[in-house]
């Protein structure tokens, strides 16, 4: 049977071009997401084989998105799509359980065997991020774990992306008093008590994009 996968990434164009490419090579994509909440979702009805998640997405980024599904839906192996090459980055995703890393410049090059390596149990990264990978091996790289848990990570990032207190309790299905309590831990742990510096948090995070 064909490999089933779910495709989440906020821009369409991308996703109809990466469902075309998988398509002509035999895969199955039985979902689309435009962001990382309604990707959940999407894998809990579906339970794919393969999650292919852009790490740049509203909502929930893919870093969070791979978190959840990979509790929920164990099965399911996780392929990150980004940017980033920096190795900050590409350790969170390996302690986020993501088995495949590919740079979104690379996509069309790499997605594919990226795809058939996960789906066989093997870890598949793009050739510039084994380098960077190996060299934050190599230079131990002291990346630091995030102090804040998923859900204060959801709250940062709806923050970040400029959404109200109260837009965030309605997001979350949360009071907005757990909402404020949310804030203000963050703010504590972080040290952080502007929304500037939070965005800026943010960003370097990989939750947002710039």
């Amino acid at each position: 049977m064909p490999i089933r996968v779910l495709l989440a990434d906020d821009h369409q164009i991308v996703r109809q071009g990466l469902k075309d490419l998988l398509q002509r090579e035999g895969f199955t994509v039985i979902a689309e997401a435009p962001d990382g909440r309604e990707a959940v979702r999407l894998a809990r009805e579906h339970r794919p084989e393969i999650a292919v998640l852009d790490l740049s997405m509203p909502l929930l980024n893919g870093l969070d998105a791979a978190r959840e599904i990979q509790q929920s839906c164990p099965r399911t192996a996780l392929i990150l799509l980004t940017m980033h090459t920096e190795d900050p980055y590409i350790v969170e995703a390996m302690r986020a359980g993501v088995k495949g890393y590919v740079l979104k410049t690379q996509a069309a090059a790499d997605l594919v065997q990226a795809i058939r390596d996960v789906s066989q149990g093997r870890l598949y990264l793009s050739p510039q991020v084994s380098g960077a990978l190996a060299a934050a091996l190599v230079n131990k790289s002291d990346s630091q774990e995030d102090p804040l848990s998923p859900r204060e990570r959801q709250v940062l990032q709806l923050i970040a992306e400029g959404q109200t207190t109260k837009e965030i309790a309605s997001l979350l299905g949360i009071s907005v008093k757990t909402a404020e309590s949310h804030r203000s831990r963050i703010m504590d742990k972080l040290g952080i008590h502007e929304i500037a510096g939070l965005v800026r948090y943010a960003i370097r995070r990989g939750l947002v994009q710039p």
